[in-house]
């Protein structure tokens, strides 16, 4: 399996468990990357773009990263916070006034970014049509009760995050946050990562593939079960790439998700912007919550926007000051501050293993055993 892209003497290891993942099947077409100090030191793809493997997966090849967009979501909030125009603690009520109803009075901007909102699902069953209508969700969820008491537990939030985040950026900066992070963010680092795919780019496009095999069994600690809404063939049409979905339909590659979320393994420094403040990428390390999330039913330590490294985590990281989270599927980022190091996993095969994908697992450590030495 031929292998594309550039990768140092002291990374080589890292091509090989790549190439292998391609060789065996489990992967069909991917890409990975890691910055270290803010530097692109691997870059990597290979494979195919299509089930039937008929086109290469190329440089720019885009799929959609399901909830690893989730971080890029997070990072407009931050980027807004450390420019004084939003403040983490305040209630969401403050920005969104028509929230602050029905026991949601005191939810603050950090509930959302922790998922401790108590607002994991829509009272309602929706169907695609309703999560391509701005207005329609978040009304919905403005009038909604938590389900238990903001800020004491985490409920993994899995499309209502991104309508929760997107719906305060919009109040304070007059934008869709697919505008927002075009402009504010990805533009300036470069970085070829939307929310909200334009039709130029369609033809860049690989489809993410169905899991192989059957579903796991349901999670018997999982306390509040959420609607699913959205299918693998759902993510095909148009009317999915097109909308604003910013908890899940974003499209990127490992290189452009690497490059963004370098940001906070690098300083908040990049060659060309700085976004972050030392104290805002503090801010991530806030705890939130930490046990068994209510919706995933596995323990999970949540900080401001992302999960924390922790002895009972899904990702065995090496180093305390790490953040990371992943997409259905299996695509996955990590920011290593400590280590001053980001890694990024996309691929188009989905798993069912999500954050436990042993894939993105195996890169991790063959980074981190490049790093040690």
């Amino acid at each position: 399996m031929e292998i594309h892209g550039n990768c140092s003497t002291r990374f080589s290891a890292i091509r090989e468990v790549f190439a292998a993942s391609l060789r065996s099947g489990a992967d069909v077409g991917a890409s990975m990357a890691v910055f270290l100090d803010g530097e692109l030191v691997v870059d990597l793809w290979g494979g195919y773009a299509d089930q039937a493997r008929t086109r290469p997966w190329q440089r720019d090849t885009l799929t959609n990263v399901w909830s690893t967009t989730k971080t890029m979501t997070a990072l407009c909030v931050l980027v807004l916070a450390d420019r004084g125009e939003l403040d983490l603690t305040a209630p969401v009520a403050k920005y969104w006034p028509e929230f602050g109803c029905a026991g949601k009075e005191r939810v603050e901007i950090r509930h959302l970014l922790g998922h401790t909102a108590g607002l994991p699902d829509w009272d309602r069953p929706m169907t695609l049509d309703d999560l391509c209508d701005w207005e329609k969700a978040t009304a919905l969820l403005a009038r909604q009760t938590p389900r238990w008491e903001p800020g004491t537990r985490s409920g993994y939030h899995r499309f209502t995050h991104g309508f929760l985040i997107g719906e305060v950026v919009r109040r304070v900066c007059r934008q869709s946050i697919g505008a927002f992070f075009a402009d504010e963010i990805a533009g300036p680092l470069g970085a070829d990562f939307h929310i909200g795919l334009a039709a130029e780019h369609d033809h860049r496009v690989s489809d993410v593939l169905p899991a192989p095999g059957p579903s796991p069994a349901p999670n018997p600690r999982v306390a509040i079960p959420v609607g699913a809404y959205v299918t693998t063939q759902d993510t095909w049409s148009t009317q999915w790439r097109r909308a604003e979905i910013p908890a899940a339909a974003g499209y990127g590659n490992a290189r452009s998700v690497a490059a963004v979320q370098s940001v906070l393994s690098s300083a908040g420094r990049t060659a060309s912007a700085r976004l972050l403040s030392e104290s805002t990428r503090h801010a991530v390390f806030d705890e939130q919550a930490h046990g068994i999330d209510l919706v995933l039913g596995i323990p999970l330590r949540f900080g401001t926007g992302y999960a924390l490294a922790a002895d009972d985590a899904p990702l065995h990281t090496v180093n305390r000051r790490t953040c990371y989270w992943g997409g259905r599927g299996g695509s996955l980022v990590v920011n290593d501050l400590d280590a001053r190091m980001t890694f990024a996993y996309v691929m188009n095969q989905m798993s069912h293993k999500g954050l436990t994908d042993p894939r993105g697992h195996a890169l991790l450590r063959a980074t981190y055993a490049a790093l040690a030495v």
